[in-house]
């Protein structure tokens, strides 16, 4: 591990390139500048950068370098940038290294650091929202949100809550977090790590160090492993959380209450906490949990009470959650004589395993899936083979349809599947959404979860879901009665 020392760095007229002029690199530079360093920028699609090649980089004046997560740790430069001893770090380590005091307790602001392959966003969202229950100021940054080098000098956050992904993890090595979870593994961005076990070594990052609480999904047998092996601080306490019967130092789901039996629960407090039916944001209609986001619901729980909230502002706190947009989002609903359709955009489900917590929502046979995009090397016939049973008729966006179709050739021949022509590329949404809604019933519900990312057809998947959103509200005044 590299060590970055600004005062030399200084003292010598060295400067820290900042590679790539995202929201995040946009931050770094800004917030380096304001602490007084010198920052020159390397991007080859912003006119405002310093340099516009990175051929045009002078090393010999570079005493560290700040990359964005899209670039590989095998980008040249980067490469070059390690051949010459010079440090490479993620934002997170820069936003960790330049953290501001907090002006009401004079130390730094405790991080919360939650990553995983999915669920990161609404766990994420959920701490925030309870520790603003217990009368903090608490944002949501790192991943979404704020960037966590912007919030990080904020002298006025009394904690952060930060969603941490895998890309920002790999040159990040400083953390020593407050509490901090896993929320689940499984195959994503291995083209980017290299393999899975470059991918989970990534994301365990997030244990070492950790000193009040490591929370781990129980349930997850990836996860599980790495949170006994990961070596916390004296004094911290695991914490496991499961969608069946807690053991002894876990939370989870007993007769239909929220169980807990971790050893933050007090001698004098039941172990029985609330109903998860009175979790009604996190529910279909017919009560029906949403079992990824009880989970996520559950891991936040375990990371408030790690800060010191008690039990009951953290549940009610969660009582009165809502998912953030395109996470089961209930877009449209056409009424019929005979029942309802409901469109719901699940766009954040951009690989196989998001999407399996998403259809197995439903009751079987009654999801209208509109699924495809950009699979980034991943396959689908275990997906398909899996919820064959709920999926109805599939509908296929996406520049290349292949690894989709050929999962429903393997895996489901007999479901009826609607391959959208990729072109024009403006009305892809329009026409998948048409197609969709000729193919539902009432009792159906139209689900748009992708299990692939957006960026072959959409700006990113916000703008997916966006674009599905508008395409749904559009079929049901045209269809709905």
């Amino acid at each position: 591990m590299n060590t970055v020392d600004f005062a030399s760095m200084d003292a010598q007229g060295q400067a820290t390139l900042v590679a790539g002029l995202g929201v995040s690199g946009v931050s770094a530079r800004d917030v380096l500048e304001a602490a007084g360093h010198r920052v020159v920028t390397v991007d080859e699609r912003k006119p405002e950068a310093t340099y516009a090649s990175f051929d045009a980089v002078p090393w010999d004046t570079i005493g560290l370098v700040v990359s964005s997560p899209v670039f590989r740790p095998t980008s040249p430069f980067i490469v070059t940038a390690q051949e010459k001893g010079i440090p490479v770090i993620s934002e997170v380590e820069l936003a960790w290294l330049l953290r501001a005091d907090n002006q009401k307790t004079g130390r730094p602001a405790p991080w919360i650091g939650i990553t995983g392959t999915n669920g990161k966003t609404s766990t994420t969202e959920m701490v925030s929202a309870i520790l603003t229950a217990a009368r903090l100021k608490a944002p949501a940054v790192g991943n979404i949100g704020v960037p966590v080098s912007r919030a990080a000098v904020d002298a006025s956050n009394d904690a952060l809550a930060v969603e941490l992904s895998s890309f920002q993890m790999h040159f990040t090595d400083s953390l020593e977090l407050d509490c901090a979870a896993i929320t689940n593994l499984a195959d994503d961005h291995l083209d980017w790590h290299g393999g899975f076990a470059n991918y989970a070594h990534d994301k365990a990052k997030v244990y070492r160090g950790v000193k009040r609480v490591l929370v781990y999904n129980a349930d997850d047998e990836n996860v599980t492993r790495l949170a006994h092996e990961a070596s916390p601080a004296d004094g911290c306490v695991r914490i496991g959380f499961t969608l069946g019967e807690p053991a002894e130092g876990q939370i989870g789901i007993r007769d239909g209450w929220v169980c807990d039996r971790s050893a933050l629960r007090s001698e004098q407090a039941h172990e029985n906490l609330v109903r998860v039916s009175e979790f009604r944001h996190l529910t279909e209609p017919d009560g029906t949990v949403y079992p990824h986001l009880l989970a996520d619901a559950l891991c936040a729980y375990a990371l408030a009470r790690g800060m010191g909230v008690n039990s009951f502002t953290a549940v009610q706190a969660l009582k009165e959650f809502a998912p953030g947009g395109h996470r089961i989002q209930l877009i449209a609903t056409a009424h019929r004589a005979d029942g309802t359709i409901r469109f719901v955009d699940d766009s954040k489900a951009t690989n196989a395993h998001a999407a399996k917590a998403s259809l197995s929502s439903y009751p079987d046979k009654s999801v209208v899936w509109i699924a495809g995009g950009l699979a980034k090397g991943a396959r689908f016939e275990d997906l398909v083979r899996d919820q064959a049973h709920t999926i109805k008729a599939a509908v296929i966006i996406g520049a290349d349809t292949t690894p989709m179709t050929d999962a429903f050739a393997a895996s489901a021949p007999d479901i009826p599947v609607t391959v959208i022509d990729p072109e024009p590329r403006d009305t892809v949404m329009a026409r998948a959404v048409e197609a969709a809604g000729a193919l539902a019933q009432a009792g159906d519900v139209v689900l748009m979860a992708p299990a692939c990312a957006s960026m072959d057809q959409f700006v990113s998947y916000a703008d997916r879901g966006d674009k599905f959103a508008s395409a749904a509200k559009d079929w049901v005044a045209a269809h709905g009665a």
